[in-house]
């Protein structure tokens, strides 16, 4: 079984400030055999078997043939990246740095990276390039985060080139260069990395004579199929816009519904909009009541105070007992979809993913990531007042 490591930092998506975004997340990669052996798993692990510590690892963190334990899980991981193997070291890191299975530790989580670029992992140069940049659990120095960041992304990496392409529009420990930005966001577009795919397209959308639209609205569909919610967002707003890049009427509402349903609040913000003004839609005042009060609940502070107008209005206009009603099923769904996703579930080659990617708590910490049962990986599901 090939297992890619999952981890995870936060940075700003070029264009798009305050999104959080995550490093070499590859959540069909990772999966746990279906019906792994675990007794056979177990004693080969004990005996020091590194792969087999690894599959014993994955099992408890997936829950595939055991009671899912992320403590088993991370103690599985360590004995393996103790034994030098650089795919385990870069998954302890991102444990620690998440606090998965173990107490939230940055400075561990580093060292653990570290030693595992030491021994080759192309991904690791990333996460310290980023750890440099913001100074987790090591001293602030961006200049060498940026030379980590380029020696990624002269070795292959996707998210390197992003995150170089990020410092470039930044000046963040380096001289700000447009131009270099727009170059290594076009090498990670190529590479197929999910940000410098939404980040290329944003560039493009904002060229005055539209030349480039096409391009734009495809890089925004590729970095939506890898589940990256930030994009399904953007690729439903601009097709609401822009209706006529749209495959089917419904499309933009289709994405927005997705990423709202992923805990994207902005997207259930634009969707409030859509049924308020009936654009796109039949005008549905109770539809954009719930929408406006749901973004709300997801959004906290900022989308309160973006939604509260519409909601005092078309509450005077819709009554107090039916407002009644319409707040509890807004709290009810709520409830049962309060995962704010940064990568959500997907299906890519046939497979469904197996694990999903939380926004991270705040910007200087990992999103926890968490293994999805099958009622968390049907797509489709809508909210209906």
């Amino acid at each position: 079984m090939k297992r890619v490591p999952i981890d995870c930092r936060v940075a700003r998506v070029l264009a798009s400030a305050a999104t959080m975004i995550c490093l070499g997340l590859n959540t069909t990669a990772y999966a746990a055999p279906a019906e792994p052996d675990i007794p056979n798993i177990q004693a080969n692990a004990e005996r020091g078997s590194v792969q087999k510590e690894i599959e014993l690892a994955d099992a408890y963190f997936a829950g595939k043939g055991v009671v899912r334990d992320e403590k088993q899980a991370a103690y599985w991981y360590e004995k393996a990246a103790n034994s030098g193997d650089p795919n385990a070291q870069l998954q302890i890191g991102f444990f620690y740095e998440a606090g998965i299975g173990v107490v939230r530790d940055s400075s561990r989580a580093t060292a653990w990276f570290q030693r595992a670029a030491a021994g080759g992992s192309v991904q690791a140069k990333v996460n310290l390039g980023v750890a440099y940049i913001w100074g987790a659990g090591v001293r602030k120095d961006p200049v060498l985060g940026v030379q980590f960041l380029r020696a990624a992304a002269e070795q292959g990496s996707g998210p390197g080139a992003y995150y170089l392409a990020d410092s470039y529009y930044l000046g963040v420990g380096v001289e700000k260069n447009l131009d270099q930005a727009k170059h290594w966001l076009e090498v990670a577009a190529k590479r197929h990395d999910p940000h410098g795919e939404l980040g290329l397209a944003l560039v493009l959308l904002q060229r005055p004579d539209h030349r480039d639209d096409d391009r734009a609205f495809r890089l925004l569909r590729d970095a939506s199929k890898s589940g990256y919610v930030a994009a399904e967002h953007e690729l439903g707003l601009r097709l609401a816009r822009r209706p006529g890049f749209a495959s089917r009427p419904e499309e933009a509402l289709e994405f927005l519904r997705k990423a709202s349903l992923e805990g994207f609040w902005k997207s259930t913000v634009v969707l409030a909009a859509l049924y308020r003004d009936g654009k796109g839609v039949a005008k549905d005042p109770e539809t954009a009541y719930v929408d406006f009060r749901v973004a709300a609940l997801q959004g906290g502070e900022a989308a309160e105070k973006m939604v509260r107008a519409d909601l005092l209005s078309l509450g005077s206009s819709l009554g107090s007992p039916r407002v009644k009603e319409l707040d509890d099923r807004a709290n009810d769904w709520v409830a049962h979809h309060g995962r704010g996703l940064e990568f959500a579930p997907f299906l890519n080659g046939g497979k469904q993913s197996s694990l999903a990617l939380a926004y991270p708590e705040n910007g200087a910490h990992a999103g926890r990531l968490f293994p999805l049962s099958e009622s968390d990986a049907k797509p489709g599901e809508v909210f209906e007042p």
